[in-house]
């Protein structure tokens, strides 16, 4: 079932035209019903084996007052890639934003658009030598070492009570599997990203990047793709970010009682 996706209000388009007009990007994206993950990739000809494994850790306190307070920090690990590091301010109005920080060229401001919502956020990313994440995950170096300088300044402004980065727990890991590719009869490259929960659930999300200007006319022409092709959009759209750091955060807790 294809059904209707989500709309927005007039006052919320208003607001993300705004937020569009002040970002560096936009990346559209749209989580399918897992009871619909088979059909969509075999419409949209997926190939499993092309995909990189991820494997993604969080640090946050257990009760998630860095989420809680807009500041999400991740490292990842990428099959024959690398590892990576990333401070994100989540949501974030790009006017607001201080001008040293827009210039940084680490820093990127992004609007994350999906059926029925969307948000700006800004990410501060770091490069990291290969095994420095696991060394990490492992207490052979320290937490804030896997972050530069700018990342660590960015977390000692918008960190609530003083948090130290050592301080914080790793949530995760989480397994993920990446796959970019470009389906029959769509004009650009698509991302297809499933996340594997410990619990064995899974969300599947399509994505795709562009600049701001042309935000709505990717969005009209890949809703229409994906449409044609079947793919369900109509389905509760589930954050992954926010559904793994409340899985995780659950498991913490539970361990603690």
């Amino acid at each position: 079932m294809t059904g209707a996706a989500p709309t927005i209000s007039d006052d919320q388009l208003g607001e993300m035209l705004e937020l569009i007009e002040g970002s560096d990007s936009v990346e559209l994206k749209v989580t399918i019903p897992e009871a619909e993950h088979r059909s969509a990739i075999g419409a949209l000809g997926m190939d499993a084996l092309e995909a990189h494994i991820r494997q993604v850790f969080f640090f946050d306190t257990p009760d998630l007052r860095l989420y809680e307070s807009g500041l999400v920090v991740r490292a990842r690990r990428t099959q024959a890639k690398g590892d990576d590091s990333v401070v994100k301010l989540r949501p974030v109005v790009p006017a607001e934003l201080p001008s040293e920080l827009r210039a940084s060229a680490s820093f990127n401001v992004e609007v994350d658009a999906m059926p029925g919502g969307f948000v700006c956020s800004g990410s501060m990313k770091g490069k990291l030598k290969t095994g420095a994440v696991r060394e990490a995950i492992r207490g052979e170096r320290a937490l804030h070492n896997l972050y530069s300088k700018e990342q660590r300044e960015l977390f000692a402004e918008r960190r609530p009570d003083l948090l130290e980065l050592d301080e914080l727990s790793i949530l995760g890991p989480l397994f993920v599997l990446k796959l970019k590719f470009s389906p029959e009869g769509y004009g650009r490259k698509l991302v297809a990203e499933v996340w594997i929960y410990p619990d064995y659930s899974r969300v599947l999300e399509l994505s795709t990047k562009c600049a701001p200007s042309e935000a709505f006319q990717v969005a009209a022409e890949t809703r229409a793709y994906l449409v044609s092709r079947g793919v369900d959009l109509a389905g509760e759209q589930q954050p992954k970010t926010r559904k793994a750091l409340e899985f995780f955060s659950q498991q913490l807790k539970a361990d603690r009682d």
